[in-house]
């Protein structure tokens, strides 16, 4: 009698812890159903505090044999260790371990739920884990802690490796730091996925490869991509007219431009860059004149003549360009230091006039 009784109180209790840890899961259930609706007036510490007390109850079911292996012990885990990383903005290492904790509980929850009843949440905790990331790197920079935001950042990337934003955030951040090449990688690969304003990251990455990277093929590489791109850009075409004239190769520039303006004649980006290849020829042979000494006014005059000549030819692009876009100053700037070098004085004063009207 004693073998059976004592053979009936052993099942029992088996059941009991069976169900107690059962009931754990429960409990998390309806922790985290009061979680969802918590006022969003709650102190963080209570508002952590209850969800802590949630994660416990996930604890207490995944410790046990007989409810470790049930979906929703890991998908409500996976819960409740995301929201505390989303919400906890003080404690970074308290989000970060349980960021750890919710990747690992989401892991095992896809694992065991094979019929698919917890897939809602466990998409929800991937989702507040996601934000998570974002928030920390977001916070991290609006306190200037560049460093780590970056570091944050870059871990948002590394987990979304589609998300074109947070291409953009890292590489804005990594430009507080000076740290050019992952500014460069990161405005590359929002780009490349296609960012709604790529023509703005072209402009930025293309700058800094030539002006702080300092790496001249790869900066011609990226503006030829760009001007392709954005033919009507004028900042890229600028620079390709200015790239092609410190090589020398003004044919390969006017070419370039004759062909734009011939497409599109009322472009005045196009007129105003083929009227530079002309003046900067002219300004680096007033350079070599400055150089000159006076008493070879024979060489000076040869020269002043190749200056005049190539004024000359600038002249009606800028006019050309002023005219398709009146609020072009910087070419009522070069046609008022045109007229100047010309002696022009009536022409001169009128485009001064002109400058001095659209500067107020």
């Amino acid at each position: 009698m004693k073998k059976v009784l004592l053979s009936m109180l052993f099942i029992g209790a088996a059941t009991y812890a069976a169900n107690a840890q059962k009931s754990e899961v429960s409990k998390a259930k309806n922790a985290w159903a009061l979680a969802k609706f918590a006022n969003t007036t709650t102190p963080l510490d209570a508002t952590l505090k209850s969800l802590g007390e949630g994660l416990k109850s996930t604890d207490n079911a995944i410790a046990n044999e007989k409810s470790k292996d049930m979906p929703e012990a890991w998908s409500y885990r996976a819960l409740f260790a995301s929201r505390i990383a989303f919400v906890d903005s003080l404690n970074v290492q308290n989000a970060v371990a349980n960021e750890k904790i919710a990747e690992e509980a989401i892991t095992k929850a896809k694992a065991l739920d094979t019929k698919g009843g917890e897939k809602e949440n466990i998409q929800e905790a991937e989702t507040t884990l996601s934000n998570a990331l974002r928030n920390r790197a977001i916070f991290a920079y609006n306190k200037k802690d560049f460093k780590n935001a970056l570091v944050f950042f870059n871990e948002v990337t590394a987990k979304n490796p589609q998300d074109t934003s947070t291409f953009v955030n890292a590489g804005v951040t990594a430009k507080q730091i000076e740290d050019y090449p992952q500014m460069i990688t990161n405005f590359k690969k929002a780009i490349d996925l296609g960012y709604k304003d790529s023509e703005s990251l072209y402009s930025e990455v293309i700058s800094t490869t030539f002006d702080k990277v300092k790496d001249t093929v790869a900066g011609s590489a990226l503006l030829e991509t760009a001007a392709a791109k954005y033919p009507e850009n004028p900042y890229f075409v600028g620079m390709q007219t200015d790239l092609f004239i410190k090589q020398g190769n003004i044919a390969k520039s006017q070419e370039m431009l004759n062909k734009l303006i011939t497409k599109d004649p009322k472009n005045a980006a196009y007129q105003y860059a083929m009227g530079d290849t002309y003046y900067k020829q002219a300004l680096d042979l007033q350079g070599k004149r400055n150089a000159i000494d006076a008493k070879k006014k024979k060489e000076f005059d040869a020269i002043t003549l190749k200056m005049t000549g190539f004024i000359d030819q600038a002249l009606p692009y800028y006019k050309k360009a002023y005219e398709l876009d009146p609020k072009m100053i910087s070419a009522l700037e070069n046609l008022k230091i045109i007229y100047a070098f010309k002696n022009d004085t009536p022409n001169y004063e009128a485009t001064k006039k002109l400058l001095d009207a659209q500067k107020k």
